[in-house]
Parts: structure tokens; C-alpha cells; sequence
């Protein structure tokens, strides 16, 4: 057999078996996408655990018409221009394979609109194919629709969990990224049903409460470290609490626990690096 070079979606497959486990994979990287473009409100709407519909809708800094060609375009990134670069990253991501990869295993339909520009735009990918980019009304900002994940290949589509068992890895997953980010306003809603409404909070410790509740976030001790090149802030738990069940499902619904108590031990927040 001779060497050839890969067809361009048999490689965007490849690289989707590496970074889209499950719906929680791609709605990690649509959120940081979203973050990196300075978003301060990310409304997250999903259907059947993420299998069906993925919508994540942010009012960051949005893209134009060039940027959208190039979007689902694989190693297509704005984050990097040099090799230099890659000893200074102060985004999420950088590599430029996470819509290739998710476009080539989904239907993928992107709107965005810049705020200087009087029209949005759109574009859409089906099974790793890419349509033309065409005008569209929208609001500033962008918004990315992912639905029928995994529907042209079956193996993986098979190995999904239960809706109720992929809602939890994304609810964590953005439970992360939220308490990551106290200053973003985050919504989930999953089959038309409000999961939480985050509010922008004033810090981690009021986004820790919101989380967890008032208890905990005051049982809390917070340190802090800054530098010109790294910031750094913890909140650890001063002393244990009484394990309790909790009646809010906000608060069952897919956090990882530190203890047998369902309150986190400690965080760990690096603001920016």
C-alpha cells in the first residue's frame, strides 16, 4: 500500500475523535470561543442532552464576513499569527481545529455580526461540507448552532449516554467556566428549561454562592497572589460542613464534590496568564 495524503474530512474526523468526546466537549469549546472574544453575556440552549441541538449565543466582538469563511476552516485561527505566539497564549484556545472538527461530525450553522457593521452574516456546514457565506439580520456578536451531532457516524453516536447523564458533563462544564468567570453573565437551558441564570457577579466568592449557596461561600477563606504576569486567586474551605441534601437541582446536577458533604474543598481561579 502506498503513502497518500488524507482526504481534508477524513483528517477533520480525526481530530473530532480527538476533541469531541461528547456534547459537553463542544459546548466547552464554543463557551471559551465566546470568552475569547470577550463575551459578557453566553446564553447556552440545549435539546436531548446536547445530541440534538447545541446553541450557544454570545455578545462578544463577533465576526465579519472574511472570518466566517474561514471559521470552519481547519488550523484557521485568529488567536496566532507567529511561532512567537505560541510562548505567549492569553486565550482559551489557539489551535483553530474546534469548529473544523465539530462541523465535520455535526450540522453546523454560524450567524455573526460585528458591532461597526450594519449586517450580520451566516454560514453553514453539513457533514464537513461548507456552504457560502450569505447576509443576514443579527445582532452584534455571534451565534453558533450545532445540531444531529455525531449523525454521520454511528459508532460514536452510539457510545452517547443517556440525555440526563450528557446534560450533567455539560452542566459541570459550565459550572467551570462560570465560576471561572464571575464577571460573564451565564444562562443554560436545556429542552426550553432554565438550568440557572448567573447574573455578572461582583467576584468568585459571590459566584460561589450563587452556585453552591451563601453557607458555603462565607465558610470560605480567599488568598491571592498577583505579578505583571499572572494572577492568582484560591477560596478554601475553612472548616467542614454537615453533609446535607440539597433541594435545588442547580446544585445536583453534575458537580463534581470534593467530599462526601456535595461542598467543594477548595478553587482555584487564574484570572488571566
Amino acid at each position: 500500500m502506498s503513502i497518500h495524503i488524507l482526504p481534508t474530512s477524513v483528517v477533520n474526523k480525526i481530530a473530532a475523535g480527538e476533541v469531541i468526546e461528547r456534547p459537553a466537549s463542544v459546548v466547552k469549546e464554543l463557551v471559551e470561543n465566546a470568552l475569547d472574544a470577550g463575551a459578557r453575556r453566553i446564553e447556552i440552549q440545549l435539546g436531548n442532552g446536547g445530541a440534538d441541538l447545541i446553541r450557544v449565543v454570545d455578545d462578544g466582538c463577533g465576526m465579519d464576513a472574511d472570518d466566517l469563511a474561514l471559521a470552519l476552516v481547519g488550523h484557521a485561527t485568529s488567536k496566532l499569527t507567529s511561532e512567537d505566539d505560541l510562548f505567549d497564549v492569553r486565550t482559551m484556545g489557539f489551535r483553530g481545529e474546534a469548529l473544523a472538527s465539530i462541523g465535520s461530525v455535526s450540522d453546523v450553522r454560524i450567524v455573526s455580526r460585528t458591532a461597526d457593521s450594519d449586517a450580520g452574516h451566516e454560514v453553514e456546514m453539513q457533514a464537513g461540507v461548507q456552504g457560502e457565506v450569505r447576509a443576514c439580520g443579527a445582532p452584534p456578536g455571534a451565534q453558533v448552532e450545532v445540531r444531529n451531532l455525531f449523525h454521520n457516524v454511528p459508532v460514536r453516536k452510539k457510545f452517547l449516554k443517556s440525555a440526563a447523564t450528557e446534560m450533567a458533563h455539560i452542566s459541570e462544564a459550565v459550572t467551570r467556566l462560570a465560576l471561572a468567570h464571575p464577571q460573564v453573565h451565564f444562562v443554560l437551558t436545556h429542552n426550553e428549561r432554565k438550568v440557572f441564570n448567573l447574573p455578572p457577579a461582583d467576584g468568585l466568592a459571590q459566584r460561589i454562592g450563587e452556585f453552591f449557596g451563601r453557607e458555603i461561600a462565607d465558610n470560605m477563606v480567599p488568598f491571592g497572589s498577583q505579578s505583571p504576569e499572572v494572577d492568582v486567586e484560591v477560596h478554601l474551605r475553612e472548616r467542614p460542613l454537615r453533609a446535607q441534601p440539597r433541594a435545588d437541582a442547580r446544585h445536583r446536577r453534575g458537580l463534581r464534590r470534593a467530599d462526601d458533604g456535595g461542598a467543594p474543598a477548595g478553587l482555584l481561579r487564574v484570572p488571566h496568564a
